[in-house]
C-alpha cells in the first residue's frame, strides 16, 4: 500500500476560525514569472517543513502565491491604527495574505504570511505589491535581529515576481514570506473597539491570551493580566532594541505586535554614530520615532491598547481605568529595569542596578559628543575589559579621548567591585556586543547589486555574516567597519 506524502507545509489554523469580521478570505494574486531568490532552510526545519519536499521552482510558485497548498486558508486580516498619531479606523492587510499557521517543532504556533501578494479589500489606493529592495532589507534585518537574540518576525523565503512595481520609478517586484508568533497588533484591538464590538474584542483577547499568554486566563482579571503581559513584553523588547542601536522608524499602533515581536521593519535602521535624536525614516519628518523616543512611543501605543480593553477589565469603569492606567504607567520602571540589565551586560557588569545609570549615561554622553560608532565602541570595550593595555582601539574612536579616559577610570573602578574575572567578563561581553550589524550602507549595496545586475551573491554573503554577528571571519572583517563619509545613508524608506 502506498503511503501518501505529507503535505509540504503542515498547516493548523486558528485565526481562520474566528468570525468573518476579523478577516477577508481571498487568494493571493498570481504573478507572471516567480523565481525563488532565497529559502530559509533552518527556519523551514524549525517549522517542521522539509525544505527539500519541493523543488526550488515549486517553492517559488508557493511563496509567490501562485500555488495554494493543502491546508492553507488564505485571508487578509482587519485592523485599524494610529499612524504618526493620527487614527485611521480601517487599515488591514493591504498587501499581505496570511496563508495559515503551523505548530513548530517546539510546540509554538507560528503564522506564515505573504507580503507583497497583491490587492485586498484593505488596499485602498495601493497596488498590493512589494518592491525587491524592501523585501531584501526585511529579510536581512529580521535574520540579524533573530541572531542578536531579539524577538522578531523572520523571513522564510523571498521570491521575485517577474513584473515591475511602480514607485518613484519602475522597480522589480518581489514577495516576502514572513513568519510571526502572530500578526495581531494593537491596531487589531482598536479596529473592534472603535466599532463598539465588545463580543469581538473578547474573542480577540481570548485568542491572544490562549496563543501568547495562557497563564493570564487563570487570573482574577484575565484582561488586566493580559495587558500587563503585553506591557512587560514591550518593555523588554524596546530595551533590547536600544541595546543594539536599532531604530524601528514607524512605531504606529498597527506596527506593534501584541506578541512582543519586532514587526514591520519598513524604514528601520541601525545607528552608526551614536545620537539619541537619530532618525532615518524619510516619512518621520518630526522625529516622532527617533532612537531615544522609542520607549515613550511604545508606552503611548500601550495606552491605546489599554483604552480598548477597558470594557473587558471590569464592570466598574472608574476602577478599570485606574488599574489600566497604573499598568501603562508601570512601563517606565519596567523598561528602565530591562535597559539597565541590557546596558550593564554590554559594559561587563554581572549585576547592574540603578546605581549604574550614571556610568551608562556617562559613556553615552561621551559617545554623543564625538558621534562615536555605537557598535564599534561597545565591541572594543570587550577587549579593554580583558586587558587595560587594549584601550587604544576605543580611544581612537573619540575625537577628544580625554572624555573617555575620565569615564574609563570610573568604569574600571566599578568592574573591580564585580566578581567576574577579566577573561570571563570579556567572553560574556562578546556575547552581547556584536562584531557586526546590518549596517545601512551594506544593506543598500546588496540591494543595488540585486536591482542593477540581478546579482544576489552580495545579499547572500551579508546574510551569512549577520546570522553570526558575534564572530567575524578574517575575510569578513570589512563588514564591521562603519561607512566612509561617501557611503553614509541618511534616509531610509518604507517601499510602500
Amino acid at each position: 500500500m502506498t503511503v501518501p506524502a505529507p503535505d509540504p507545509i503542515p498547516f493548523s489554523n486558528t485565526y481562520a476560525r474566528l468570525p468573518d469580521a476579523f478577516h477577508v478570505r481571498l487568494d493571493p494574486d498570481p504573478v507572471p514569472d516567480p523565481s525563488l531568490i532565497e529559502l530559509n532552510h533552518d527556519l523551514c526545519r524549525e517549522l517542521g517543513i522539509d525544505p527539500l519536499a519541493l523543488t526550488p521552482e515549486e517553492w517559488g510558485q508557493v511563496f509567490a502565491g501562485n500555488r495554494i497548498l493543502p491546508g492553507s486558508e488564505p485571508l487578509a486580516m482587519a485592523y485599524a491604527g494610529h499612524q504618526f498619531g493620527h487614527f485611521v479606523p480601517r487599515l488591514g492587510d493591504g498587501r499581505a495574505v496570511l496563508l495559515g499557521e503551523v505548530v513548530d517543532v517546539r510546540g509554538r504556533r507560528r503564522d506564515i504570511q505573504l507580503k507583497g501578494s497583491g490587492r485586498t479589500p484593505f488596499s485602498r489606493r495601493g497596488d498590493g505589491r512589494a518592491a525587491l529592495g524592501p523585501v531584501l532589507r526585511e529579510y536581512l534585518v529580521g535574520e540579524a535581529m533573530h541572531a542578536l537574540g531579539i524577538p522578531t518576525t523572520r523571513a522564510l523565503a523571498a521570491v521575485s515576481t517577474g513584473e515591475p512595481v511602480l514607485r518613484e520609478t519602475a522597480l522589480p517586484g518581489a514577495v516576502l514570506t514572513r513568519v510571526a508568533a502572530s500578526h495581531v497588533r494593537v491596531g487589531t484591538f482598536q479596529y473592534f473597539a472603535v466599532r463598539g464590538d465588545r463580543a469581538a474584542l473578547q474573542q480577540l483577547a481570548d485568542h491572544v491570551a490562549d496563543r501568547h499568554y495562557p497563564w493570564t486566563r487563570e487570573a482574577d482579571q484575565p484582561c488586566l493580566a493580559l495587558l500587563e503581559a503585553v506591557v512587560e513584553a514591550q518593555a523588554r523588547l524596546v530595551a533590547q532594541w536600544m541595546g543594539v542601536g536599532f531604530i524601528h522608524g514607524v512605531m504606529n499602533t498597527d506596527n506593534m505586535a501584541v506578541s512582543g515581536e519586532t514587526i514591520d521593519f519598513g524604514p528601520c535602521a541601525f545607528m552608526d554614530g551614536y545620537h539619541p535624536d537619530q532618525v532615518f525614516s524619510a516619512i518621520d519628518t518630526q522625529g516622532r520615532y527617533a532612537y531615544a523616543n522609542q520607549p515613550a512611543m511604545a508606552q503611548w501605543n500601550l495606552a491605546r491598547l489599554a483604552e480598548t480593553l477597558l470594557p473587558l477589565i471590569g464592570s466598574d469603569e472608574k476602577q478599570a481605568l485606574e488599574q489600566a492606567t497604573d499598568l501603562v504607567n508601570s512601563f517606565s520602571s519596567r523598561f528602565a529595569r530591562h535597559w539597565i540589565d541590557v546596558m550593564g551586560l554590554k559594559l561587563g557588569l554581572s549585576m547592574a542596578d540603578k546605581s549604574d545609570i550614571a556610568l551608562i549615561q556617562g559613556l553615552l554622553q561621551a559617545m554623543q559628543q564625538g558621534q562615536v560608532d555605537f557598535t564599534l565602541c561597545f565591541r572594543h570595550l570587550c577587549d579593554a575589559a580583558e586587558d587595560e593595555t587594549h584601550d587604544e582601539p576605543v580611544r581612537r574612536l573619540f575625537a577628544q579621548p580625554e572624555a573617555l579616559v575620565a569615564w574609563a577610570q570610573q568604569w574600571r573602578s566599578r568592574l573591580r567591585q564585580d566578581p567576574l574575572p577579566p577573561g570571563e567578563r570579556a567572553v560574556r561581553m562578546r556575547r552581547v556586543n556584536p562584531a557586526c550589524i546590518p549596517r545601512n550602507h551594506r544593506v543598500e549595496q546588496v540591494i543595488a547589486a540585486a536591482l542593477e545586475a540581478e546579482d544576489f551573491e552580495p545579499f547572500r554573503r551579508l546574510l551569512g555574516v549577520v546570522r553570526n554577528p558575534w564572530v567575524l571571519a578574517e575575510a569578513d572583517q570589512a563588514y564591521a567597519r562603519p561607512p566612509a563619509p561617501t557611503e553614509r545613508v541618511y534616509q531610509t524608506f518604507c517601499g510602500t
